[in-house]
């Protein structure tokens, strides 16, 4: 099985691959952009021996040696040589020998025969290794001058990469700001360099800004940011080169690790569960809420075979097939039918024969040996898959069959859906014609909105919707007192309305009051109110019609928060305007801006 962002890869006896969960992109690779709640298999593809899944991609390795990539691609990370989103897989051409590959978050690598790694895709902190930061349509081969060779395991990480010889050395590049390479600095490397002193290596897992390493011996090193005690060396220090996670701790004989967002769990061949790190909901599981910067077992907890560890919650499956969890549950995300969070593990009741399991941010999924999946936690955006507008799952329940959906969007009261005939759906408060079905009724089911077709993608704001169709026009109604609509008045409106003199768009947002969309061309347009400057042309002055963007071009996507408005740039660099009170533009200072200023 494979796990990336929001969908999700199974590997079948007979060869062929099986997806579900979120399908932007194609990242499920059944040719539609249809999102499935149950597993639906993956088009054309047999004799398949290993997969992977990043974050809005997918990758499998077939007998013959081949490499086939579908999803996502703006930034080459298919390595089709194209920036082509495939929905169905391609061959990554040129490719041949292939015994092991992974998916990192925006780039691939791929691992032959002979040694030798493979890399494509996003290059800005230079994870590929190829001694530039120029992103990689078609794989390049991280070159052996580096002292990288003879490779026999490889992990891709957020942006950066390792690599383990046969010599049980381990080798590093990319992004090192926490000093997650291990080289003893924190300066990002073009190219591999080794991780020192660090030998008979078995084993790698990376988190958010840490790695760890298993020992034949049976030790665990660990390496990068440590402010939440996750490295488990019995200190709050970062370490810029690895350190022996203490034997005194009792962590010897580990066969399995998982990073969650700011702690670490590790399985002991013995069955038991130690955790380090960050403690606040309890997610270490040992009885009290302190932050550990060693191990620790995690209490009552034995015969585990697997785990997973969320956001702020953990969970383990033992061989009996239960579900065991603790942390974090205000959402319900331990499914023990409360939302007290707890502090040691409690059995998720009423689920039995469950061989996998995975915590998301504040939701959890398990599959049961029947091939069902089971959920539970938070759903207000729906992503329990479960049909309903029910806030959250206290329990799991089945995830049922939810038929020609490929997107949604949830309002502040109101929530959206569009399907695979390009009509949308919408339900809930309904005051200010947010619904759009020529009425101000709250609708408690769904109803179509008349007149709206071949739609594609939709963003739901606290009080307006917006909808992009397949010719690059943008449609808006409901609240319009701001000008958020962008029609050129302040009418509210029942029933959509074309956004004037705005084509070729590609993305939209839309944020408490104000919108923005994006165009083929990289700039970006913003309408509605800006009294903190979130329509970021460089005055406070509203826009009752699209605006351009001051000073922004080479946009691949769009994030609108209540005031403030974000940008993401094909480079890497992320673009911020608009209200600044809480730090929410992350420059260091509290000031707003009334145009876009680097995210440094």
């Amino acid at each position: 099985m494979a796990a990336g962002y929001t969908h999700s890869l199974a590997l079948h006896t007979d060869g062929t691959v099986w997806a579900w969960g979120d399908n932007s992109y194609g990242k499920l690779g059944d040719g539609t952009l249809t999102r499935r709640l149950s597993p639906v298999q993956v088009t054309g593809l047999t004799n398949v021996v290993a997969l992977s899944a990043g974050d809005s991609h997918s990758l499998a390795l077939r007998t013959d040696g081949t490499v086939w990539a579908w999803g996502y691609n703006n930034d080459g990370r298919l390595g089709d040589g194209t920036t082509t989103h495939r929905r169905t897989p391609v061959q990554v051409p040129g490719l041949t020998d292939v015994v092991a590959l992974s998916a990192g978050y925006s780039h691939s690598l791929a691992l032959r025969t002979d040694g030798t790694i493979w890399a494509w895709g996003d290059n800005s902190y230079s994870q590929l290794g190829d001694g530039t930061t120029t992103p990689r349509l078609s794989p390049v081969q991280v070159p052996s001058w580096t002292g990288l060779t003879d490779v026999v395991a490889l992990s891709a990480g957020y942006s950066h990469s390792l690599a383990l010889r046969t010599d049980g050395t381990v080798w590093a590049w990319g992004d090192n700001y926490s000093g997650q390479l291990g080289d003893g600095t924190d300066t990002p490397r073009l190219s591999p360099v080794q991780v020192p002193g660090l030998t008979d290596v078995v084993a790698l897992s990376t988190g958010s800004a840490h790695a760890l390493a298993l020992r034949t011996d049976g030790t665990v090193w660990a390496w990068g940011y440590n402010n939440d005690g996750r490295l488990g060396d019995g200190t709050t220090t970062p370490r810029l080169s690895p350190v022996q996670v203490p034997a005194w701790t009792g962590l010897t004989d580990v066969v399995a690790l998982s990073a969650g967002y700011s702690h670490s769990l590790a399985l002991r061949t013995d069955g038991t569960i130690w955790a380090w790190g960050s403690n606040e909901f309890g997610q270490l599981g040992n009885g009290i809420p302190t932050q550990r910067s060693s191990p620790n077992p995690v209490f009552g907890l034995t015969d585990v075979v697997a785990l997973s560890a969320g956001d702020s919650h953990s969970l383990a499956l033992r061989t009996d097939g239960t579900v065991w969890a603790w942390g974090y549950n205000f959402a319900g995300q331990l499914g023990d039918g409360t939302t007290t969070p707890r502090r040691t593990p409690v059995q998720v009741p009423g689920l039995t024969d469950v061989v996998a399991l995975s915590a998301g941010y504040h939701h959890s999924l398990a599959v049961r040996t029947d091939g069902t999946v089971w959920a539970w936690g938070s759903d207000y955006y729906g992503q329990l898959g479960d049909g309903t507008t029910t806030t959250l799952r206290r329990a799991p329940v089945q995830v049922p069959s939810l038929a020609d959906v490929v997107a949604l969007s949830a309002g502040c009261y109101h929530s959206l859906a569009v399907r695979t005939d390009g009509t949308v759906w919408a339900w809930g408060y309904n005051y200010d014609g947010r619904l759009g079905d020529g009425t101000t009724t709250p609708r408690l089911t769904p109803v179509q909105v008349p007149g709206l077709t071949d739609v594609v993608a939709l963003s739901a704001g606290d009080s307006h919707s917006l909808a992009l169709r397949t010719d690059g026009t943008v449609w808006a109604w409901g609240s319009n007192t701001y000008g958020q609509l962008g029609d050129g008045t302040t009418t509210f409106r029942r029933s959509p309305v074309q956004v004037p003199s705005l084509t070729d768009v590609v993305a939209l947002s839309a944020g408490r009051y104000h919108s923005l969309a994006l165009r083929t061309d990289g700039t970006v347009w913003a309408w509605g109110p800006n009294n903190y400057g979130q329509l970021g042309y460089g005055t406070d002055t509203s826009g009752l019609f699209p605006v351009l963007v001051s000073n922004l071009t080479g946009t691949s996507n769009l994030y609108v928060g209540a005031e403030h408005s974000l940008a993401l740039r094909t480079d890497g660099t992320v673009r911020a305007w608009g209200d600044n009170y809480y730090g929410q533009l992350g420059d260091g200072t509290s000031a707003l801006f009334l145009h876009p200023v680097q995210v440094p």
